[in-house]
Order: C-alpha cells, then sequence, then structure tokens
C-alpha cells in the first residue's frame, strides 16, 4: 500500500497534464512483479495481477480518450480479452523453472478475470452505458448468455479430459451462476413469486443432493 501511495505522489511531482495515469499503474505492476520474484511472494504476485488489471482498464481508456469503447469493445468484453490472454500466458509460467511457482495464482487470477467478464457480458451485452442498456430487452442478449454457457462446457470437457481441476471448477460454478442469472431474468417479473421460489428451491435441492453424491463418493475414494 505504501509502495502505491509512493508512486501516486511521484505521479503528481512528474504530472505534466496528460492524465496519463495508467503509466503509474504500469510502474505499479513493474515494481510488485519484481518484489514478488525477489521474496517469491504470491501475495505480492496477485498484488502485480491486480495492478496490471487496472493498467489494461485505464491505458484502454486513455487510448479510446475515455469512451466507453475501445476498438468497439465495451468493458466486459474488453476484460474477456484479458482474461484469455493471462490464463494463456499462466501456461508459459508453468515451463520456467523460476517462475513456476507463481503459476497456480496466475491461471487463478485469469480464469477469474475471464469467466467473471463473461458473466458480466451475458447481463450487459456490448453496451458502454447503463441509459443504452435500461431499454433493452433481456431476451435479446440471449446470445451473450450462450456463449458464456458455451464457454463453460468448454472449460468443464476440458478440465475433465487434461485433469485440470481449476479449470473444471470454474466452469461448473459459472455455468450454474450463468444459468441461475438467466432465470431472474427471464421469469422474475413474468412468474408468480410463489411458483418463482418455489421452482428455484426444488432445482436447489436436487442440485444439492446431486452434489452430496458426488461429494461423498470423491470422498470416500
Amino acid at each position: 500500500m505504501l509502495t502505491a501511495n509512493a508512486i501516486a505522489y511521484l505521479g503528481k511531482a512528474l504530472d505534466n497534464g496528460s492524465n496519463h495515469f495508467s503509466l503509474l499503474i504500469l510502474l505499479s505492476v513493474i515494481v510488485y512483479l519484481a518484489l514478488a520474484y525477489l521474496f517469491k511472494s504470491r501475495l505480492i504476485w496477485a498484488f502485480a495481477l491486480l495492478a496490471l488489471g487496472a493498467w489494461f482498464g485505464t491505458e484502454t481508456g486513455y487510448l479510446s480518450k475515455w469512451n466507453w469503447y475501445f476498438l468497439g469493445l465495451n468493458y466486459p468484453l474488453r476484460f474477456v480479452c484479458f482474461g484469455a490472454m493471462l490464463s494463456l500466458a499462466s501456461l508459459l509460467l508453468r515451463k520456467k523453472q523460476q517462475l513456476a511457482y507463481f503459476f497456480d495464482i496466475t491461471y487463478f487470477a485469469g480464469l477469474l478475470y475471464l469467466f467473471t467478464s463473461l458473466l458480466l457480458l451475458s447481463v450487459f451485452g456490448n453496451y458502454g452505458t447503463l441509459e443504452e442498456w435500461y431499454p433493452v430487452s433481456q431476451f435479446s442478449l440471449f446470445y451473450w448468455g450462450i456463449i458464456s454457457a458455451i464457454v463453460c462446457v468448454l472449460a468443464i470437457a476440458i478440465g475433465l479430459k487434461k485433469d485440470d481441476a481449476m479449470l473444471r471448477e470454474f466452469g461448473i460454478i459459472f455455468l450454474f451462476i450463468n444459468l441461475y442469472t438467466r432465470y431472474f431474468e427471464y421469469f422474475w417479473d413474468s412468474w408468480h413469486k410463489a411458483v418463482f421460489f418455489t421452482v428455484l428451491g426444488i432445482s436447489f435441492v436436487l442440485i444439492g443432493r446431486k452434489a452430496e453424491k458426488i461429494w461423498n463418493g470423491e470422498f470416500m475414494k
């Protein structure tokens, strides 16, 4: 925190009025990465990955003159690309002996960026402002939900095939979040609330019983 504070005050001292403060965030990324590597600290590496996401968002904002779109992409869609690139980059770390220690946290961060952005994209679509999004019917955005669900299913399939527990669990968790998000979007206004919550409760019971059987089977094994 003090490092970030020092970099912020350095920016104030060198400020030339360009408002290009994403360069300071990039500097913090470099400092955090160096410290993480020096001290073999996954916590500092996590700070670097958070700062990297902040830099990506602010840099694309600066390049688009703080427009809501960058190359036609709103923020969730940009971070889908960012999360995918970070996830792929993490696979390269695993092959480097000096950096393999940071593979897990980088892979986790990349998948978190990717799947969270896909979820937001399925809700808001490629709209830049709430004013643009409010009048739009959620049914008109169903294809974003389908894309998000397809990515989740692919993650589950690849995770099972490659025995990648983290990828598989991300796919399962966000697939269920996606399905329940669609349920709330499409049926909250059209169904009676008693029916709505009855169906919701029954689904939780069925999923919970199935999950319990899987959990007990793996535990006994």
